[in-house]
């Protein structure tokens, strides 16, 4: 198998010359001098770098090479990482170190992902994964994924982060995978080996802030930044391309820098809704266009969002403008009224389905969103969401877990602990036979019991004040608003918290987990034989609903061959009547023998029904 070389290059950062040499360069317009510093050498090398137009500074030097630590020194004052460092191995305060991306010799080279419809999304945190914790341990659990039944790995994000523990989404150093889950030759090797096993992996890219800790740009970048927008991290960061194109080149590098040097399948850009940019086009389009005209003109290459505006613009090919900007985005509609739907939670944003939860769950099954413009009560009457039947249901991540889903609960219960089995068993094969992209929290198939909470590893001051915020905001919670109740909320700075939220593989050999499981790959061995096959080149409108009763209803699709896919479902805790009008081939039933029942006119609680009517044509 020959291997390949692969390396972005970018206008910023290192870049190892032909010759040896490395050039480094850092856009610091606040700043009135900066030094490269080298160490490893008695006392460091400090070598004053020339100043270029438009707040630039470069030097190339043969003092370095591969494997050499640096930091950059902001008028003789203030030590900082490289904001592009491919590597920090002394986190995100620390050098920075210069890795020669060509040094990898990739042998994937036949990979070109797999087609959108063959996607099932298994979301993950390095972290917590394993009990190693890291990009190896990942990989060691490669072959479950592959049993159960998923195709794409999605990593939580992965960009280096302050301390040794994290979600991810307080990422500092986007070009570098933290240290703390190994180097960068070590996920390169996780995604070759995930890519040898036909697997495809997804990395999450948070474009909307920066972390509050190690985060220099401020000292020698203000322009970064921008106070005419504030976002719960602070000011947002500036895009408008008229003044500061610099910024908006740094993000869509960061973008292609992920996709050719670590040949990613995809990515997710996280909370796009907090990223503010009125220019045209603005910085998601810019950033897609070079996606699509860049990596994905070789193969194909994948853009998910997450987008609480439901903006389905996004996600639309336009006549004049063939290229699809986004393929898809997270659809939190079909989540929240699920969640309502087993667990009776009518608190905060789960408030908007309380009514007609049916309704909205038909439409998401049927058109994507169930917000397309309506008002929201829970964002206090304002509209959200944009019309989008006429898109293919391709294009909506359908879910039952999530990292925020999960882990922005108080006590990080997953689903399988806040309802009956049963109701989790019918809303599982709503989420896995049904013709959008579904997707598992990590532990999702088979119940995991351990909770996934909030945590971080911030300096004393800054967690301790990130501890507090969070106890105040549940505070206002009814089931948490005596300080007795609080003192159950793990803290998100305590290594217990992290400690607990990984994933107990053990539970895979016991009971009820095991059923779990094979329930899931069942339903995922169902779908991978008789739905993917037919899903390739759906457009939209091409499904419809009935309810049968303010708990139940029908859902059918017409597939690419012109088979229909019926649904038949009763997601409560009574007995329903139905008028059975027969559906073709059984592909799923919740209980065998409750088929018969069916077609005697009723439903038992939590019962589904799956049917294919082939084309006569």
């Amino acid at each position: 198998m020959s291997s390949v070389h692969r390396s972005h290059p970018m206008p910023f950062g290192t870049r190892i010359l032909d010759d040896g040499r490395v050039n480094f360069r850092l856009w610091a317009p606040g700043a009135d001098k900066v030094e490269l510093c080298l160490q490893g050498f008695a006392p460091e090398l400090k070598l004053p770098m020339a100043a270029e137009d438009n707040g630039w500074y470069g030097i190339t030097t043969g003092f370095a090479s591969s494997g050499f630590y640096y930091q950059y020194l902001i008028n003789g004052e203030h030590y900082v990482p490289d904001p592009a460092s491919r590597y920090q191995p002394e986190d995100v305060n620390g050098s920075s170190q210069v890795i020669d991306p060509e040094a990898w010799q990739w042998r994937d080279d036949d990979w070109k992902s797999l087609p959108w419809e063959k996607v099932v999304f298994y979301e993950l945190h390095v972290g917590t994964f394993s009990e190693e914790g890291t990009f190896a341990g990942v990989k060691q659990h490669l072959d479950h994924l592959i049993e159960l039944g998923v195709t794409a790995i999605q990593l939580m994000s992965i960009a280096d982060f302050p301390g040794r523990r994290n979600w991810g989404y307080d990422g500092v150093l986007l070009f570098a995978p933290d240290s703390s889950y190994g180097t960068p030759d070590d996920l390169k090797d996780l995604i070759e080996t995930a890519h040898a096993k036909g697997l495809m992996i997804f990395n999450d890219v948070v474009y909307s802030h920066f972390g509050p800790e190690g985060n220099y740009l401020h000292l020698y970048a203000p322009a970064f930044f921008t106070d005419r927008y504030h976002t719960p991290w602070g000011d947002a960061v500036n895009f408008k391309a008229s003044r500061h194109h610099c910024v908006r080149r740094f993000f869509i590098h960061n973008a292609l820098y992920w996709l050719e040097e670590y040949h990613f399948d995809g990515l997710r850009l996280d909370a796009v809704h907090a990223i503010f940019d009125d220019s045209s086009p603005n910085i998601l389009e810019e950033l897609a266009e070079a996606v699509r005209l860049g990596p994905g003109n070789d193969r194909p290459v994948y853009l998910v969002l997450e987008n609480d505006h439901n903006a389905a613009r996004y996600l639309r090919c336009e006549p004049y403008a063939p290229i699809c900007h986004f393929d898809a985005q997270w659809n939190d509609d079909i989540h929240h009224v699920l969640h309502l739907l087993l667990t009776g939670e009518t608190g905060g944003y789960y408030g908007d389905y309380k009514q007609q939860p049916l309704t909205h769950l038909g439409r998401c099954l049927t058109e994507g969103f169930a917000y397309q413009g309506e008002a929201s009560l829970y964002r206090d009457g304002k509209p959200r969401g944009e019309p989008c039947r006429d898109l293919p249901l391709a294009a909506f991540v359908s879910f039952l877990q999530n990292h925020d889903q999960v882990g922005n609960r108080a006590l990080g219960e997953r689903i399988s602990n806040l309802c009956a089995p049963e109701a989790l068993r019918a809303a599982t094969a709503v989420l896995l036979l049904t013709p959008s992209p579904p997707l598992l929290f990590m532990g999702q198939e088979w119940a995991c019991s351990q909770p996934f909470t909030y945590f971080v590893d911030f300096p004393e001051e800054l967690g301790n004040k990130v501890s507090e915020g969070r106890l105040r905001e549940f505070a206002e919670f009814p089931a948490f608003s005596s300080p007795e109740s609080r003192q159950k909320i793990p803290l998100p700075t305590a290594a217990a918290t992290y400690q607990l939220a990984k994933l107990a593989w053990d539970e895979l050999s016991h009971e009820p987990h095991r059923q779990w499981f094979e329930y899931h790959r069942e339903l995922l061995r169902l779908r991978n034989r008789y739905i993917d096959p037919k899903l390739n080149g759906l457009t939209g409108g091409q499904a419809d609903y009935r309810l049968l009763s303010d708990r139940a209803l029908t859902v059918q699709w017409q597939l690419n061959d012109g088979s229909i896919l019926k649904l038949i479902a009763n997601l409560g805790s009574e007995p329903v009547s139905v008028d059975f009008s027969g559906g073709g081939k059984l592909l799923f039933s919740s209980n065998a023998e409750l088929e018969n029942t069916l077609r005697q006119g009723g439903m038992e609680p939590w019962s589904i029904f799956l049917y294919l009517q082939e084309s006569e044509i």
